[in-house]
């Protein structure tokens, strides 16, 4: 890797985990359904894949989520971010390979996939498949974060062609 990629992949860990820290500090926006959040940090996850590629837009998500988790968070905050990144990191590379989708489109899918990977992970440590039901929620709400998220990457990805 050459050193200004290096350096532009450092930059971007740290803007997503200062974004992660500026959303836990917010005021909760779920106080008719736990568990959305808008997920600032994921501008620069869509923002590393379509200016770099998977590889380090992978590396990006890791680091958020490692130091956000050593932080401001706890093992099980790891765990389910963790799970959430894993199946959105690769829905949203594949997608993005394919060529059909927008940053906007990836982002949706990522944002949606993130939620259901938390949630398999929530029903396979609580042993209930009925936290499925509340997929549909979730796949409102990560819809509509996933637009915006797309929608911030994608301006990024316009105006920031010199990084």
């Amino acid at each position: 890797m050459k050193t200004k990629k290096i350096a532009f992949i450092g930059l971007f860990a740290s803007v997503s985990l200062m974004l992660a820290y500026i959303e836990a500090l917010l005021p909760p926006i779920y106080a008719a359904a736990p568990g959305i959040k808008l997920g600032l940090a994921n501008i620069i996850s869509v923002f590393a894949l379509y200016k770099y590629g998977a590889k380090e837009a992978v590396t990006v998500c890791l680091v958020r989520i490692s130091l956000s988790a050593l932080l401001f968070g706890n093992p099980w905050s790891l765990a389910y971010s963790a799970a959430g990144a894993v199946l959105s990191l690769t829905v949203m590379i594949l997608l993005k390979l394919s060529g059909k989708f927008s940053p906007v489109g990836v982002s949706i899918s990522g944002g949606v996939c993130h939620n259901l990977g938390q949630i398999l992970l929530a029903m396979l440590v609580l042993k209930t498949s009925g936290l499925l039901l509340y997929m549909a929620v979730l796949a409102v709400t990560g819809t509509l974060a996933g637009v915006f998220i797309g929608l911030c990457a994608s301006f990024m990805l316009k105006y920031l062609k010199k990084v």
